[in-house]
């Protein structure tokens, strides 16, 4: 179990020094006088790793929109091109995007070479029943991943990191703490968590040791339309299964409880977040408790489906019963708050589903300006 709390403020470095395995989080008075200011501080340069994946390819669009240089690196394990395709219509050219994992030495030459100002990172293994599966896969890419960027970019003078983490990293939390503050002792049970609650202490290290800013965004459960459809959502699954006249498979009893955040509201906290001097350990979620059981009455009444799941029992091994994170502080310090409810969210997606299955979806034209396969 790592049991820890880390402490960070809206100071603008990331969080204040203090001795390792006895800090807390808290938003002192100094910061809550430094509202984030939209606007104020547009990176020339930005680095996303994992750029292609469900949420990076909205993030490089939104900072291109924002007037950033963006590349990307990403394995395309389970990223695609097609996520890619606002930000090819916004400018995004091929060779701006490399097949790289954030592992090797590769992924450190693109930092060295093209100096980012940020860098924003996505990249990792996201599954938690995967990494129960395979911890040692799991930690090679979530821990030893991150560290291999994050040193880079303290050696190479990268201002700011900005690091998607999840609530699985705070464990399991009572009833009484929810939803809960980023002053929550981290305990996570599971490898998946482990391995994301590890990161977070390693950026706060880098921080104290090396001066590297950072904001590691804690996630509650992210869903929504996913061109890819290669790492679809709760949401997601949920609904093609329903579209498809299938009976879909709820595990556990259905009334374990998470904060789902759309989509479309984490990208547009990853962008602020890059806009901000560093914000430390902040919560994206809407601080609500949805049941398995009331998100699949959602998913169901949005289809027009009367089909009833099938239970099967808990396979990932969590025992994490109950989750909702408060973002007040994402409010105080990125000037963000959750702008899509849960009955809109799951019905944007439903009609992206069905769209998509009708043949709309836009496919992924790059710009050709660059040689096609030039390097970072």
């Amino acid at each position: 179990m790592v049991h820890t709390v880390v402490q960070s403020s809206c100071k603008g470095h990331g969080g204040d020094s203090v001795p390792p395995l006895s800090r807390s989080l808290r938003m002192d008075a100094e910061s809550l006088e430094q509202p984030f200011q939209p606007g104020s501080s547009v990176p020339s340069r930005v680095l996303v790793t994992g750029g292609a994946g469900f949420i990076g390819g909205g993030v490089v669009a939104r900072l291109m929109l924002m007037g950033s240089d963006v590349r990307v690196i990403d394995d395309f394990s389970t990223g695609s091109m097609e996520n890619l395709a606002d930000a090819a219509y916004g400018g995004l050219q091929e060779s701006d995007v490399l097949d790289g994992d954030v592992r090797t030495a590769e992924a450190v030459d693109i930092i060295h070479e093209w100096q980012p100002e940020v860098v924003v990172h996505l990249a990792g293994q996201s599954s938690a029943p995967a990494a129960q599966e395979m911890p040692l896969f799991d930690a090679d890419v979530n821990i030893f991943g991150t560290i291999n960027v994050l040193d880079a970019c303290a050696r190479s003078g990268v201002r700011l990191f900005v690091y998607a983490t999840s609530s699985a990293i705070y464990g399991p939390v009572p009833a009484e703490a929810l939803p809960v503050r980023e002053d929550h002792p981290l305990a996570a049970t599971g490898p998946y968590g482990i391995s994301k609650a590890v990161g977070v202490c390693y950026l706060d290290w880098y921080r104290r040791e090396h001066g590297l800013a950072f904001t590691a965004l804690a996630l509650g459960n992210v869903y929504g339309p996913d061109r890819a459809v290669r790492t679809p959502g709760v949401v997601s699954v949920l609904a093609e299964a329903l579209l498809d006249g299938e009976q879909p498979t709820i595990y556990g009893d259905g009334r374990q409880t998470r904060d789902f955040v759309h989509v479309s509201d984490v990208v547009d906290a990853i962008a602020r977040a890059c806009h901000h001097p560093g914000a430390g350990l902040v919560n994206i979620g809407t601080g609500r408790q949805t049941s398995v059981n009331d998100l699949y009455r959602t998913v169901a009444a949005t289809v027009g489906s009367s089909t009833l799941p099938r239970y099967e029992p808990q396979f990932d091994g969590s025992d994490l019963r109950r989750m909702a994170l408060n973002s007040g502080k994402a409010l105080q310090c990125l000037g963000w708050r959750p702008t899509i409810g849960l009955t809109d969210g799951v019905q944007l997606t439903v009609r992206e589903i069905r769209r998509r299955r009708a043949g709309q979806q836009r496919p992924y034209r790059p710009t050709t300006e660059q040689p096609v396969g030039a390097g970072l």
